[in-house]
């Protein structure tokens, strides 16, 4: 699974011109389900977004969770997010899961989040959808799960230079 999330002061999705999820101060995630993921990706990954300390304290540090400030979050399913845009000029999405599914890790993920006592709206799966928000920051992170291996670079540890 791979995710997107940004600290938001507020956020909304739409289909056909109607709002179908919004949330005040919390987090949206824009999550992508790949193949091979499974229940425990769902769960490792709203683990880990909830307790995630991307809120300022009163001396101003990121040090506070979704839970500490009491925030809500917004799910919204983004299949593009397993695209592939390394060859060619058009995006190939064979890792994404099937959409049944990507439906139903989607749904794991909204019910791990909610058994974890956090307010929860959500977009449409598969529905076209226009998402409104305004990022308190701009503060933006990708996670994954499982974790992936960050590609050594130039000048990094690892690197043929060391």
């Amino acid at each position: 699974m791979r995710a997107v999330i940004q600290r938001v002061r507020s956020a909304s999705v739409m289909v056909e011109d109607r709002i179908v999820g919004a949330i005040g101060q919390g987090i949206l995630v824009l999550l992508g389900v790949e193949k091979g993921d499974g229940e425990q990706d769902a769960l490792r990954l709203a683990e880990k977004i909830v307790a995630l300390r991307i809120f300022e304290d009163e001396a101003g540090k990121m040090n506070r969770s979704l839970a500490e400030v009491n925030g809500e979050l917004l799910a919204v399913s983004q299949f593009t997010l397993a695209g592939n845009c390394a060859k060619g000029r058009r995006p190939s999405f064979d890792s994404a899961a099937p959409p049944a599914e990507a439906n139903r890790l989607y749904d794991s993920f909204v019910e791990a989040v909610r058994a974890l006592r956090i307010p929860v709206a959500t977009g449409v799966f598969q529905a076209m959808m226009q998402v409104t928000l305004v990022n308190d920051g701009p503060v933006t992170f990708i996670l994954e799960s499982p974790a992936r291996p960050v590609p050594l670079g130039r000048g990094t540890r690892g690197d043929a230079l060391h």
